[in-house]
């Protein structure tokens, strides 16, 4: 598990990111990036602590401008990014976050006092690596499906293998994993020990808040997902926006929905520990798409509009949550108890 992790930093690094230009070296601002050079993590959170403040129209804003890289492997000259390096982090906590709450459910359902951990392990395990394909493939596809004019595609059906040039959707993303953990639930039943579709989602949802936070984190330094201008003393200049939009001050919607994807973890964590919750099958999916569908919902209002298809006051990301949120209330209200 812990090479396929690793992998994926590999795979993310290198493609499922936005280059970013460099920033001329006169430029004023310490937080030392976007000059082309790695920065340390401590050099990061030192350039947060001091002179992070720029002036605007008489008003003071963070300016933000971090170099995409976290470091580069010495003698490979092999650069690893911040987004990757979250990417990966919020996987790998989330693998084990599933061990645990696997191991707890054997424990209330299973008859047999074996080796839990181990079997919770092994299931994790396989599991994993079927929700990080689902992920990445169902998030590229949502990108050009959701965002992107069919032109893009069409004309040049290569460029969606061209991660090089960034693009996911997390609604994509919801899309691929459901996909995924079906084809796991059916091709690997055996090792499984029978959990259902469902039950296996329930166990998923309640970490991927978490490893969305993370993501979120990666596209605040990605300078990506942009908000839309505001006035607020928390309004972020981002120097280098992936869109190559001007630098304005901006709500930091990336940091507004990592918050709320944290907050909305810790919640169902803890509604993991109550047995009839965690054995109700498809109640904890249900508050998951309810939750984090309706935030979204909200944060997309202080979005800037990504999607070549719309050009309506509400962004594709609010539409496309509407049906996430009722497709929630469907499976909170239908939840059965352990099978």
């Amino acid at each position: 598990m812990l090479s396929f992790i690793l992998q994926t930093i590999k795979f993310c690094e290198f493609g499922l990111t936005t280059t970013l230009p460099n920033r001329p070296s006169s430029s004023p601002y310490p937080l030392g990036a976007g000059t082309g050079r790695s920065v340390s993590l401590l050099s990061i959170w030192i350039c947060l602590a001091e002179s992070k403040l720029t002036k605007l129209n008489g008003s003071h804003y963070i300016y933000w401008d971090p170099s995409p890289i976290f470091f580069t492997v010495p003698f490979l000259n092999f650069p690893i990014l911040w987004y990757g390096l979250f990417f990966a982090l919020g996987f790998w906590l989330a693998f084990l976050l599933i061990v645990r709450l696997l191991t707890r459910y054997l424990e209330l359902s299973s008859p047999k006092k074996e080796d839990l951990k181990k079997k919770a392990h092994l299931i994790a395990d396989r599991l994993t690596v079927y929700v990080i394909i689902g992920t990445i493939v169902g998030a590229r596809l949502g990108h050009f499906l959701f965002y992107e004019s069919p032109s893009t595609y069409l004309s040049d059906p290569m460029e969606i293998f061209r991660f090089r040039n960034g693009g996911l959707a997390s609604h994509g993303a919801m899309i691929g994993i459901l996909v995924a953990v079906w084809i796991f639930s059916i091709r690997k039943k055996h090792a499984t020990y029978n959990l259902s579709w469902l039950r296996l989602l329930d166990f998923i949802v309640v970490v991927t808040p978490l490893a969305g936070c993370f993501i979120r984190i990666g596209n605040f330094f990605n300078q990506e997902i942009l908000g839309t201008q505001t006035t607020l003393p928390w309004g972020v200049v981002f120097g280098h926006p992936a869109d190559g939009s001007f630098p304005i001050p901006r709500h930091p919607v990336q940091l507004y929905e990592a918050i709320g994807y944290l907050a909305i973890f810790f919640f169902l964590w803890r509604l993991s520990y109550i047995p009839s919750i965690l054995l109700a099958k498809g109640k904890l999916l249900g508050l998951f798409l309810i939750l984090v569908f309706t935030y979204r919902f909200f944060i997309e209002f202080l979005k800037v509009e990504q999607s070549d298809l719309l050009s309506t006051h509400i962004t594709m990301g609010a539409l496309l949550s509407i049906p996430a949120v009722l497709l929630g209330l469907f499976f909170y209200w239908r939840a059965k108890p352990c099978e």
